[in-house]
């Protein structure tokens, strides 16, 4: 077998490219090639996977995805999406799973979840909450927790995280659902605050900070990377790596490393894979028609 080019569409030293690198090291030993990380940057990853589409499926070329472009894009309007999710990439196994966690000011005047809520319905219309852009996890996990809490934020989108955070620390914005290796610096520093995992269960480098669900109990909000080949991949291929990729999922280093770096291991079958696909494009999809949105 030729060595693997494992596809990222986004630029070096963000959490894509490390969780990628992570599994690229891990890979390696489980099937004794050469797995070579090459960053294509720009339009939301698309020209990263579109690469991948486009590659034979008999040469060993991966694409690191996620839920944005899997699951929010296909469903927003106006999002320009140069290639069919469903038809051009063949998904082979979920892979990390990236915190959810909101976190607010330290000026702010509500530091746990009850008091953001009770704060929102004192003030309607007063609360703001920044994200990296429309349609992005933060936007849409914001949109999602003002409709199950019952209170109205102003959305305030940025291009990019780190200006968005930025105006956080600042005090300008009151809050954020972020995902967690991008929070973690101003965490450390006492700039931030978190206050609530949106997930399922909370992170180990922070495991004080309650779970948002257990003040609004439908909120759950998982952030995932999965790894998808190029269209017509054969059943053997999507076998073969989906096998490799649980294996190296289950090295005590890989596992350190994720967990170190704020990532939850995810990994499991092809099969769930779809699924969770399937379960996060209707959930958000609902949510972007009854809210309205698009992309500008």
């Amino acid at each position: 077998m030729k060595p693997v080019l494992f596809l990222c569409g986004y630029p070096p030293g963000g959490t894509a490219d490390l969780s990628q690198r992570i599994l690229a090291e891990a890979l390696r030993p489980v099937i004794g090639q050469p797995v070579i990380v090459e960053n294509r940057t720009g339009a939301s990853g698309m020209i990263a996977a579109k690469a991948c589409a486009d590659a034979s499926p008999d040469d060993p070329t991966l694409y690191l995805t996620n839920m944005g472009l899997m699951t929010i894009y296909p469903e927003l309007p106006g999002q320009i999406m140069t290639i069919n999710v469903d038809r051009d990439l063949t998904p082979i196994s979920n892979l990390a799973g990236i915190y959810n966690l909101l976190v607010v000011s330290t000026n702010a005047p509500f530091k746990t979840v009850p008091e953001v809520i009770e704060y929102g319905k004192k003030n309607p219309g007063k609360l703001t909450y920044a994200s990296a852009g429309i349609g992005t996890s933060q936007h849409l996990s914001g949109e999602l927790f003002k409709r199950l809490a019952g209170i109205e934020m102003l959305h305030v989108p940025y291009r990019g995280g780190a200006p968005a955070i930025q105006d956080i620390v600042n005090g300008r914005v009151d809050l954020m659902f972020g995902n967690m290796p991008e929070l973690m610096g101003q965490i450390r520093g006492g700039k931030l605050r978190p206050i609530g995992f949106g997930g399922y269960k909370p992170s180990p480098l922070l495991p004080d900070v309650p779970l948002v669900s257990k003040f609004v109990p439908e909120y759950k909000v998982t952030n995932w990377f999965g790894v998808v080949g190029p269209r017509n991949l054969s059943p053997k291929w999507v076998a073969y790596w989906n096998e490799a990729i649980n294996k190296a999922a289950k090295q005590p280093k890989y596992i350190q490393l994720m967990t170190d770096n704020s990532m939850e291991v995810l990994a499991g079958t092809t099969e769930e894979f779809k699924a969770t696909i399937a379960a996060d494009r209707k959930r958000w999809g609902d949510l972007i028609r009854k809210g309205g949105i698009r992309a500008q």
